[in-house]
C-alpha cells in the first residue's frame, strides 16, 4: 500500500506482508519520522442479490428480448454492451447470475466466465453462455468446452430454454417475489415492443433511416466475425489450443474459414468489405489473444 508521510509529504510504498492489524512502525527515509501504519481491514464478502441478473450482449435487439423475459418474471437486469464492461458491473452490482454473449467484444463472454471464476468475491455467481450459432449443420452439440459456466444456450432458443434453464440454477427458496398480479394475455404485445411499434408507424418515411449507420453495419460483420471464430474455438477447444500454440490456427482450420468467408461474404454488404478486411482482423485479433493465456 501507499502512505504519505504526514511531515514531509513524501509518498512511501509500503509492503501489506509487513503490515499487521495492530499497527506495524515504520521510520520516513526522508525525514525520519516513525510512522504507525495498520494492516487495512478485509472488506467482508458482499452477498449475490438474487433478483438480479446482468445480460452482456452486443446487440442491443437480444438484450431487449431476455429483459423482457426476465422482467417477467420479477428480475432486475443490469446490461453491459462488452466483456470489460460486464466484468466492472458484475463486481459492482453482484447478480447471481450473468447472461453473456459468447462472442463479445473486447473480452469473449467465455474469457469473461473464465475470469470471474477465478475472483473469491464472485464464487456464488451463475454463468449462461449465449451462442449466435452461424452453421447450425455443423455445430447442433454442445461446445467441448464452457469455460465452466453453467449451462449454453443458442439465440435463437432464448424464449423456449432460458427461464427453465435458470430455474435450474436456483436454489429452493431463492425464487424472485413479485407483488403483481399478471394479467397479460400469452399472446399480447410486451410494452417494450409495442413502444417500438408504434414508434415505426408513427415515424414519417421522410424521417426514417433507409440503411443502419455505417459504423452500425461495420459492428454488425465484426460481430458476425467473432461468432465465427468463437463458434470454431468452443467447439473444437484442444484443437485450436494446440494450433494457436504453434501458430498453425489458418491452416488447421482452413476449411471452417473458408466457410466462415463465405457466410461473411453473402451476410456482409461490399460496401463494408471495401472499408477493410474485417473477418481476418477479428480472426487475427482473436489469435493474438489467446497467445497470452495460453
Amino acid at each position: 500500500m501507499v502512505v504519505i508521510c504526514p511531515k514531509c509529504k513524501i509518498k512511501l510504498k509500503i509492503d501489506d506482508s509487513k503490515l499487521t492489524e495492530k499497527g506495524t512502525r515504520f521510520k520516513c527515509p526522508k525525514c525520519s519520522t516513525t510512522l504507525l501504519v495498520k494492516k487495512p481491514p478485509v472488506p467482508s464478502a458482499k452477498p449475490v442479490d438474487n433478483l438480479k441478473v446482468l445480460i452482456a450482449h452486443s446487440n442491443s435487439s437480444t438484450i431487449n428480448l431476455i429483459e423482457s423475459i426476465l422482467k417477467s418474471e420479477g428480475y432486475k437486469t443490469i446490461t453491459a454492451s462488452d466483456g470489460i464492461d460486464a466484468m466492472v458491473k458484475a463486481i459492482k452490482e453482484m447478480p447471481f447470475l450473468l447472461i453473456l454473449e459468447v462472442s463479445l467484444p473486447k473480452i469473449y463472454g467465455f474469457e469473461v466466465c473464465k475470469r470471474l471464476k477465478l475472483r473469491p468475491e464472485a464464487k456464488d455467481m451463475k454463468y449462461i453462455l449465449i451462442s449466435s450459432v452461424h452453421d447450425d449443420r455443423r455445430y447442433r452439440r454442445q461446445p467441448e468446452s464452457l469455460y465452466e459456466a453453467d449451462d449454453y444456450i443458442e439465440e435463437h432458443k432464448l424464449q423456449e430454454l432460458l427461464l427453465d434453464s435458470i430455474k435450474k440454477l436456483k436454489l429452493p427458496g431463492e425464487e424472485p417475489k413479485t407483488t403483481e398480479i399478471k394479467t397479460e394475455k400469452p399472446s399480447e404485445i410486451p410494452e417494450e415492443v409495442k413502444v417500438t411499434i408504434k414508434h415505426e408507424i408513427e415515424t414519417p418515411p421522410e424521417q426514417k433511416q433507409v440503411k443502419p449507420q455505417l459504423s452500425e453495419m461495420v459492428e454488425r460483420a465484426k460481430r458476425l466475425a467473432r461468432a465465427i471464430v468463437s463458434d470454431i474455438y468452443l467447439y473444437n477447444t484442444p484443437k485450436a489450443e494446440e494450433a494457436i500454440r504453434n501458430n498453425t490456427f489458418f491452416s488447421v482450420f482452413a476449411a471452417e474459414l473458408r466457410e466462415g468467408q463465405k457466410l461473411y461474404d453473402n451476410r456482409i454488404p461490399q460496401e463494408i468489405r471495401s472499408q477493410g478486411d474485417f473477418f481476418k482482423e477479428t480472426i487475427q485479433e482473436f489469435i493474438e489473444n489467446k497467445k497470452k493465456n495460453l
